[in-house]
């Protein structure tokens, strides 16, 4: 058993900061570096490239609307090709300071609302796929088991990888429960790391719903904004060395 460890990264802006980037460099596989979109700024992004890159993490490019009051987590209509550009603009951003810093963009994983509107919508996800291809096709996308991404990047030529979410509640129909319900978030350190062990092992979650549904996946995801981030990403890598897996990048 492989499994990634992914963690969103790099989410502060100016003199705000959010989460412990550097604590949880040290704990995840790879880091989901915010753009600048949603959130990050250049200074954060060259700081969290850097890191990464002194501790071999690999470092992906986590896309979004152009959002910053919402977080990215507001859904927005855009016409393909602006979206497709803007994703554009944000994936070549990140790569040239990561690799400025000694490292590379190594796959995208598009960040919130976008996450899950490319999941159920073809013309968006068409819109981030043309969008990695234009830039490097051989960059994998990030993404949920089912997804329509995976369908639209298959016609294109471009990778994808999938991945399940340990601190996040699952619909019976496999996806994620919205951020508005309560219990979208798992807060316990315990709890979380379980639902990742049997992720990576058994390839199953309970939902929120009650039926246990497939997540079968290469990646597992522990939010870097959630309060107590570190001590929960800690949770899981320790809950799934334990167990005999073996934490590794995909990319």
């Amino acid at each position: 058993m492989v499994i990634d460890l992914n963690a969103d990264l790099g989410e502060g802006f100016g003199i705000w900061r959010l989460g412990d980037d550097l604590a949880l460099l040290d704990i995840v596989t790879s880091a989901n570096v915010a753009c600048g979109f949603h959130a990050g700024d250049p200074v954060t992004i060259r700081r969290t490239c850097a890191a990464a890159v002194d501790r071999g993490v690999t470092i992906g490019a986590q896309v979004s609307y152009r959002d910053l009051a919402g977080f990215g987590r507001r859904e927005m209509d855009l016409e393909p090709e602006e979206l497709c550009a803007e994703v554009l603009y944000q994936l070549a951003a990140v790569d040239g300071i990561a690799r400025a810093m000694g490292g590379r963009v190594s796959y995208v994983k598009p960040h919130g609302a976008l996450y899950n509107r490319v999941c159920r919508d073809h013309e968006q996800a068409m819109a981030l796929v043309d969008a990695v291809a234009d830039y490097d096709p051989s960059l994998p996308v990030l993404t949920l088991p089912g997804s329509v991404v995976h369908e639209a990047a298959a016609a294109s030529g471009v990778p994808t990888v999938s991945e399940a979410f340990a601190d996040r509640a699952y619909t019976a129909a496999g996806a994620l429960v919205s951020r508005r319900a309560p219990g979208a978030v798992i807060h316990d350190a315990r709890t979380v790391s379980e639902r990742a062990v049997r992720m990576a092992r058994e390839g199953r979650v309970t939902s929120a719903d009650g039926p246990d549904v497939p997540v079968t996946a290469r990646s597992i995801c522990v939010h870097g904004d959630t309060p107590g981030a570190v001590g929960l990403a800690r949770a899981v890598r320790d809950g799934l060395l334990e167990a005999g897996v073996v934490l590794q990048a995909f990319a």
